[in-house]
Formats: structure tokens, C-alpha cells, sequence
């Protein structure tokens, strides 16, 4: 007996539950007949070289918290002695004490250091160190190697170019416990207060807006130029310190690693302490033709 001459046990056809879409309603499952089977994405512009979360405003106060910090905590330090251990001195002769100078940088390297972190930590809400790109490198010791061959690079400079002779910096060397003190700052503070802002929080937001090239060049200049007064407004030596800089920026740029400025840094400064202390015995007879720069 066939079905289709009983249709009343032939199966119900299946009913769709779902409306049909609206007239001019595109179904947002179905695929055009003739849309391609891959879209083409629209070219997009690279990503910068450097994206730091800070920006040249925060850059400006950083450098405007360690003005002031310069100026009030080397005020409270030499007021302090003058009143609790030279009360009988003068201004003048309290403020040239290399002792006094030493207690101060302390205090505006930690100062500052604090204003960096609360900035990175406090306002952005990010863990400093991997921020900051400090990517600690595994082989640091080349990178120490490269700062002390680019001391003997820049000893071979001074022949050409007018080097001070005698310089405020190496009155701090007068005494052999203040440059004991002098030389851990060259390795320590000095170095990763300084790495820290010009290729730490410089460099980047300058590499943003400008690329590598120009950030490099202009973290070394101002790097360069703050250490003019202890040099006697030396351009000579200034010029050297700028081209450390420049040194320094490179590694920053190649490495993507302030850890590894750092070090070059560091064996910058630790190779001329190394041989200024081998050379007055201990810090013993500083003779005036030597020439320090950190």
C-alpha cells in the first residue's frame, strides 16, 4: 500500500520555529552570494618603537622634582652643619665642605628615585622595574667591558681637545674618606639615578614622537650638559660626557634594556675609579693633572 495513496500517514513536514527576517533586515549568518571568501585588511601604521604609559609632561616634573629637591635638601644639609658642627664658619666655607656635598647627593638620588616610583607605581598603576625596561641582561660583564674600552677611547680624545686642570669635581678628592665615599656614589647612585631618567624615562617618549636616532642624541645632550659646573663650564669635557652618553643611548636603543646602559655605566665610572685609585695609592696623592668625568 503506498503512502502517497494514504496520505494521512505520510510523516508531517517539519515546521521552522524561526520568523523570517524582516523586509531589508540583513540575516547576520548568511554570506553574500558574491562576498569574498577572505577579507583584505586595511594597512595599519607599525606600532612605535617605544610606548612608555608617562609622557613628556611627566618627564618635565620628574626634572622639576630634582631641582627642588637640589635646592632644598642641599639648604637643609648645609644648614644643619652650619648650625649643629660649624657654627663659627661661614656660609661660603660650609657650603664648599666635600663631606657635606657627598651627604647631599644621597639624599636627592633617594629623593628622586622615590618620585620616579610613586609616579610609575602611584599614578599609573604599573610595576616599576618591568616598566621602566630595567631587562636585566644576562651577560652583563660585556657590557661593563664596553664602558671601560670606551674610557680608554675617550682618554685618547683629551689629547685633542682643551681639557681642564684642575676642576671643582677633584676638590672632592682632597681626602681619602670622602673619595672613598665619592667613588661608591661613581658606581652606585650616580649611574642608576642617571640611566634611569635620561634612557629609563627620556628616551622613550622621545623615541615615540621622534625615533631612535634623535632620541639618542638628544638624551646625551642635556646627559652632557648637567655635568658642565663640575667641570669648570669645560666644553671639552663636556663634549666627552656627551659622547658617553650617546654610548649609552645606543646600548639603551639595541638592547631595549636600561640594566644594560646601566652597566655601561657603571664600567665607565668603576675603570676610572679603578685606576685613580691605583694610581695616588689608595686616593693618597691625587696629582692635579688627572682628570675625572662621571
Amino acid at each position: 500500500m503506498s503512502s502517497s495513496e494514504h496520505p494521512q500517514f505520510d510523516p508531517p513536514a517539519s515546521v521552522s520555529v524561526e520568523p523570517p527576517p524582516l523586509p531589508g533586515e540583513p540575516d547576520p549568518f548568511a554570506r553574500p552570494l558574491d562576498a569574498p571568501t577572505s577579507v583584505a585588511h586595511a594597512p595599519t601604521a607599525p606600532p612605535p618603537i617605544e610606548n612608555p604609559v608617562w609622557n613628556g609632561w611627566d618627564v618635565l616634573l620628574i626634572a622639576g622634582m630634582t631641582i627642588l629637591s637640589m635646592l632644598v635638601l642641599q639648604g637643609l644639609v648645609v644648614g644643619g652643619a652650619l648650625w649643629l658642627f660649624y657654627p663659627h664658619s661661614n656660609l661660603a666655607a660650609v657650603v664648599q665642605k666635600p663631606i657635606l656635598l657627598l651627604i647631599s647627593q644621597f639624599l636627592i638620588y633617594g629623593a628622586v628615585a622615590a618620585c620616579m616610583v610613586m609616579l610609575v607605581e602611584g599614578k599609573y598603576h604599573v610595576p616599576f622595574w618591568p616598566t621602566i625596561r630595567w631587562n636585566w641582561p644576562r651577560s652583563g660583564w660585556r657590557f661593563l667591558l664596553i664602558g671601560g674600552t670606551m674610557l680608554l677611547v675617550t682618554g685618547v680624545l683629551e689629547s685633542l681637545l682643551p681639557m681642564p686642570k684642575d676642576t671643582p669635581f677633584e676638590q672632592l678628592f682632597d681626602k681619602p674618606r670622602d673619595a672613598y665615599l665619592l667613588a661608591i656614589i661613581a658606581v652606585t647612585f650616580a649611574p642608576l639615578l642617571e640611566e634611569l631618567f635620561f634612557r629609563g624615562f627620556m628616551y622613550p617618549v622621545l623615541a615615540r614622537r621622534m625615533g631612535a636616532v634623535w632620541a639618542v642624541a638628544l638624551t646625551a645632550l642635556p646627559f652632557g650638559l648637567i655635568h658642565l659646573p663640575q667641570y669648570g663650564w669645560a666644553w671639552g669635557a663636556a663634549l666627552i660626557i656627551i659622547l658617553v652618553g650617546v654610548v649609552c643611548g645606543v646600548v639603551r636603543a639595541v638592547t631595549r634594556s636600561v640594566g644594560a646602559s646601566f652597566l655601561v655605566h657603571v664600567g665607565y665610572n668603576g675603570a676610572q675609579m679603578i685606576i685613580a685609585l691605583v694610581v695616588t695609592r689608595g686616593f693618597l696623592h691625587m696629582p692635579k693633572a688627572m682628570t675625572l668625568r662621571f
